[in-house]
């Protein structure tokens, strides 16, 4: 009976290949790694690369196999979404603003914080949802970007019902992560942390700024990529769909600690 279980094993490593799903996310720090991307995206093997505080009149058309797909207009800190065109066709997508801050109003950095996408994978016979998310900044209250979060979760279900989905970027939420992932979990939604800090430039404020909360996809690990110019590190997620087209229940698999 040995050789039908190794059959059997095989014929489900193929079936699972295909549905895996690399998206990254990096913080340009107010553009200056833009000439890092395209390094950045042949590096990692990206299927998405979602980007914040990004110059989006001067954001290339194409870099490292991706195409642009949809970037902001007119935040001076946009955001941008980056995809294969070979696997990914463009069903929608959205822009929003969100709860503004102190700082947001009177500096007005971006009053656009989030992009949203929905995919028709075709190699894995799949929709998804995927989204460039950037949080006020530490000067706002964790209240008040808990609301922003949960605010985003609310459009990437109004723009596609029921479909896989997964948020990544800035979050500005280094500290007390304990009762933002109870909230978010609340809301069906997984938090997703990386296995190294994300931010470089304080040493007091080293911790992870940047991460991915995610529903109905089975998230592996999320690995800090090497620094660049920029004051962040940018993170690789790697998730496969839980059930191709279906929301299904939230699990989640954390990277260990380098």
């Amino acid at each position: 009976m040995a050789a039908p279980e190794q059959q059997s094993t095989i014929a489900s490593d193929q079936t699972v290949q295909p549905t895996q799903l690399r998206v990254v996310s990096y913080n340009l720090r107010e553009h200056t790694a833009n000439g890092e991307l395209a390094a950045l995206a042949e590096a990692s093997d990206a299927d998405v690369l979602c980007v914040q505080e990004c110059d989006s009149n001067d954001l290339a058309p194409s870099i490292g196999g991706l195409s642009l797909a949809a970037s902001t207009r007119t935040n001076r800190l946009g955001l941008a979404i980056y995809k294969r065109d070979d696997r990914f066709e463009v069903q929608d997508f959205s822009i929003h603003s969100l709860q503004k801050s102190l700082h947001d109003r009177v500096l007005a950095p971006a009053h656009e914080r989030l992009i949203a996408m929905h995919l028709r994978d075709t190699e894995a016979d799949a929709e998804v949802v995927v989204a460039s998310f950037h949080a006020s900044p530490l000067t706002a209250t964790n209240s008040l970007r808990r609301k922003q979060i949960e605010a985003a979760h609310q459009f990437l279900r109004e723009l596609a019902k029921d479909v896989p989905a997964v948020m990544v970027g800035d979050f500005n939420y280094p500290w007390f992560q304990t009762n933002l992932r109870r909230k978010i979990e609340q809301g069906g939604f997984a938090l997703s942390l990386s296995d190294q800090p994300t931010y470089l430039r304080y040493r007091k404020f080293t911790g992870h700024f940047d991460f991915a909360t995610s529903v109905g996809l089975h998230i592996a690990g999320v690995e800090t990529l090497p620094a660049g110019i920029s004051d962040h590190r940018p993170i690789l997620v790697r998730a496969h769909y839980e059930h191709p087209g279906e929301t299904g229940a939230v699990t989640t698999v954390e990277a260990p600690a380098a």
